[in-house]
């Protein structure tokens, strides 16, 4: 049987295949990115040497060297819309630039943002950049998440508490943010 495209606007199943297929194929790989440079990145897209003598990143540094030591993490949540990573982990004292962006396994403990995903007061996600003091240990196991293509480390909560709700940049000031796009897999060091 023949389909007609020229009558009551019916296309054929070839005719829609070759038309949204490619576009289908388009919009998911174009619908998460890495992370836009900004204009204090090089052509590289690595972040130059001169940021990190940026006196706000070096005030934090600072302030970062004076942390209590202890048996606990550093966490920095970076939440971008479909993935399954968390966010970075750093060690006290250790600066940002030395973090690991992780999944996490809760079989021990949640996860910070663990509500249901739909019908909360607060939608999945609502603490992007919130840091934390966490509680575990790296398991030693790789983990693949689909939805970046990254390979990350798996880190296993026992426990948080909140430390700031808006502590600032991460990396650098003026870094850019969207729930859209991929963070730096690593800091982005020089």
């Amino acid at each position: 049987m023949k389909h007609d495209t020229n009558r009551a606007g019916r296309f054929s199943v070839p005719q829609v295949v070759k038309f949204f297929v490619p576009m289908v194929v388009f919009l998911a790989l174009t619908s998460c990115e890495t992370t836009s440079t900004t204009s204090t990145r090089g052509a590289s897209g690595r972040l130059p040497a001169s940021a990190l003598t940026n006196p706000s990143v070096q005030a934090l540094n600072a302030q970062i060297a004076t942390e209590p030591v202890g048996n606990y993490y550093i966490g920095r949540r970076w939440w971008v819309d479909g993935t399954r990573f968390w966010g970075y982990l750093r060690k006290p004292r250790e600066p940002w630039s030395e973090a690991k962006l992780v999944i996490m396994n809760e079989s021990a403990s949640q996860q910070p943002d663990r509500v249901p995903e739909e019908g909360v007061d607060r939608p999945h996600g609502y603490d992007h950049n919130y840091e934390y003091r966490v509680w575990g240990s790296f398991t030693g196991q790789t983990i693949y998440d689909p939805n970046s293509n990254f390979m990350l480390p798996e880190f296993r909560i026992s426990k948080y508490e909140t430390l700031n709700t808006s502590p600032g940049f991460l990396f650098w000031p003026g870094e850019n943010y969207s729930p859209r796009k991929l963070p730096p897999k690593h800091p982005p060091l020089p």
